[in-house]
């Protein structure tokens, strides 16, 4: 039986890239993956045509589908909507309505890319992190939340950290899963001194570790200094497991040091190894229409889909070397140009990709 893939293409440089990236599962099923693709309205574009983010047509395939690939949600059209129907609030229903809770971030140093980091090459070189994010929990999700007005008449924002043990021993072993397959060792990055609900999180995590998975490594971090560290040694970390804000933060100071967010993919998993693969990116609406986006960390997110979704980690494999091999040619896009390259469009890169397959 087929499986079933949703293609949402979003907002902003959303449809660019996903076109590059359906080329490429189109080639893949020239050649016997069996898939059917379908496609569906999130974000800016579901609100003007249906006023709201999260149309209940999209969200009914969202729940059929095997995996979803989305490129990207929102822009600054959409912002002086209320917050309950901004284009965001698609991507977390949909985070929500799936339970996709366990976000896998790879940071992963392409050695043809090394010059484009802003660190010293014998920093960065070799870089492989991967940050495993809990998504459906913490502060974003935590209730109470609002604006009050005081007694005084003053404004007060409000919102709630909250994880229940349930919600950290899910992600930790989800996490755990991941290290026993490369180095065996676990980071969890909390601020337990300061924080009740990561002193719950330490605490857990040190359970789960120590009776489900002795033979991984786990160490601790406080959040702060976590971000130093990345900067100063980030090839200390393997796995890193932290909250939904936490983890916000340090997948993208993370995905800066390879030098371009358009290169990394990513994946929101849930229970059943249902997915949606997304770019880290957003929708950049200052190029978008340009014709000038980097497909790549799309194309690379097809990847994780097959591998991750699909039971198809051969083909997962052809496109990450196909991915090199574009790279090997000495063609960039203009966000990671370098001087001595070729710089090429976003249509051109997708072609290129397709054709090393």
């Amino acid at each position: 039986m087929s499986k079933r893939i949703l293609v949402l293409p979003g907002d902003g440089i959303g449809p660019e890239i996903t076109a590059e990236a359906v080329k490429v599962l189109d080639k893949l099923v020239g050649e016997g993956l069996d898939v059917e693709l379908d496609e569906g309205l999130v974000g800016g574009c579901a609100y003007d045509a249906a006023g709201t983010p999260l149309p209940e047509a999209t969200l009914e395939m969202a729940k059929e589908a095997d995996a979803i690939l989305l490129g990207a949600v929102g822009g600054p059209k959409w912002e002086p909507l209320d917050i309950s129907v901004r284009p965001e609030k698609g991507l977390l229903g949909l985070r929500a309505e799936l339970g996709l809770f366990s976000n896998l971030r790879p940071a992963i140093l392409y050695p043809q890319l090394a010059d484009a980091s802003s660190l010293r090459p014998e920093i960065v070189s070799g870089l492989d992190i991967m940050i495993v994010r809990e998504l459906t929990g913490g502060i974003y999700f935590g209730q109470p939340r609002g604006v009050r007005k005081l007694d005084n008449g003053e404004r007060q924002g409000f919102n709630t950290l909250v994880y229940a043990e349930h919600e950290i021993e899910r992600i930790v072993r989800s996490a755990c899963e991941i290290a026993m397959k490369r180095g065996k060792r676990l980071c969890s990055i909390d601020k337990a001194n300061v924080l009740e609900c990561t002193e719950l999180w330490r605490e857990v995590a040190n359970r789960v570790v120590e009776k489900e998975y002795p033979e991984i490594e786990l160490s601790h971090m406080y959040v702060d200094n976590a971000a130093m560290q990345l900067v100063k040694w980030p090839k200390q970390f393997d796995v890193m497991v932290t909250t939904n804000m936490f983890g916000d933060i340090l997948s993208d100071a993370a995905a800066m040091l390879t030098g371009s967010i358009g290169m990394l993919p990513s994946a929101s998993l849930n229970e059943s190894g249902q997915g949606m693969y997304e770019p880290i990116h957003g929708s950049a609406p200052d190029i978008a229409g340009k014709g000038i986006a980097n497909p790549l960390a799309t194309i690379l997110s097809v990847a994780m889909m097959l591998r991750f979704s699909l039971n198809a980690p051969v083909m997962a494999d052809r496109i990450e070397t196909a991915v090199t091999g574009v790279l090997d040619q000495g063609l960039r896009t203009s966000d990671i140009m370098s001087e001595g390259m070729t710089e090429v469009n976003c249509e051109a890169m997708g072609d290129a990709v397709v054709a090393a397959l």
